[in-house]
């Protein structure tokens, strides 16, 4: 998945760029086998050079970091992190804090795009529960209409139309469509595809399988790609499925903040219980491929691919 990722990171960041490109979210989860194990570390391997990117000084003397610059005053830094019993979460988010607040402008959008995004959800929520009491108020005259004409209704027992404000319901034998606020399900005999928000539920009981995707990639053997963006910029994730730690972060801005950094993010690797190798990433423009290709290697230079 991850030679994927910059390709899409430079999407990300042209539709960033676009004028009144607006708020883009994509999220792609695609299934994948599960990637080999990673090796066991207690000391960084610190080449001189690696690509673009050329070592500043010695590397620390408890071999748990060293610093690099690449072009146009990029910065990456190699970092062995014990994770002491945390969570790989936590440890991921404290780099994903601090390398965000280079980028503050960006960040801020950021957080306001969040705020509308629940805005939006909880009226999204509101509206479906409007629709639902709409939908039993026109299946409740429905039911009355059918008892003043018996006739017809028999003549149409396998199919069935009914539109509402807000809602529409088509039927025909096996097979039945709905359409509700935030809501659609296809149903063919024994097969549903079901969408309520950003949750699609695949079932098919001829083959016993119920298949759950969400924006957050809940399946354990799926990779995830998401990217969230807007007119100052943007913030990709990816995450691999394993047990192993194997997870990226990007975050762009359209412009130059205050710090002068364009582009921050990382790559991270390592196995579940620790130590991981993160190599952050900071630049000042915001195409920087080489950079973050550059510093991928120096992560798989010492736990492996």
């Amino acid at each position: 998945m991850h030679h994927l990722l910059w390709p899409a990171c430079a999407l990300a960041l042209m539709t960033a760029a676009c004028d009144n490109a607006g708020t883009v979210r994509i999220t792609s989860t695609t299934s994948g086998k599960e990637a080999g194990v990673l090796k066991v570390v207690d000391t960084l391997q610190c080449p001189q050079t690696q690509g673009v990117l050329t070592r500043k000084g010695s590397a620390q003397a408890d071999g748990t970091a060293c610093v690099y610059s690449g072009p146009r005053g990029s910065e990456v830094t190699l970092h062995l992190v014990s994770l002491n019993g945390g969570s790989v979460q936590d440890a991921l988010k404290k780099f994903e804090d601090r390398l965000s607040a280079d980028l503050p402008e960006a960040l801020a959008e950021a957080r306001a795009d969040e705020d509308r995004a629940r805005a939006e959800a909880a009226r999204a929520e509101a509206d479906a529960a409007r629709a639902e009491a709409e939908a039993e108020r026109a299946g409740a005259d429905a039911e009355r209409a059918a008892a003043k004409a018996e006739t017809e209704a028999e003549a149409a027992a396998d199919s069935a139309h009914i539109s509402a404000p807000g809602m529409r319901i088509d039927a025909q034998g096996d097979k039945a469509t709905i359409r509700l606020p935030g809501m659609h399900i296809d149903a063919d005999g024994d097969r549903a595809n079901i969408k309520i928000g950003g949750i699609t539920i695949r079932a098919d009981d001829r083959n016993s399988q119920v298949n759950v995707r969400s924006r957050s990639g809940s399946s354990s053997d799926a990779d995830t790609v998401t990217i969230d963006a807007s007119d100052g910029g943007a913030r990709i994730r990816t995450s691999s499925p394993g047990e192993a730690v194997r997870a990226t972060f990007m975050m762009t801005a359209d412009q130059s903040s205050t710090t002068g950094w364009r582009v921050v993010g990382y790559e991270a690797r390592g196995p579940s219980g620790g130590p991981i190798v993160v190599a952050t990433v900071r630049g000042k423009d915001r195409n920087e491929n080489r950079v973050f290709e550059a510093a991928k290697a120096l992560v798989t230079l010492n736990v492996g691919d």
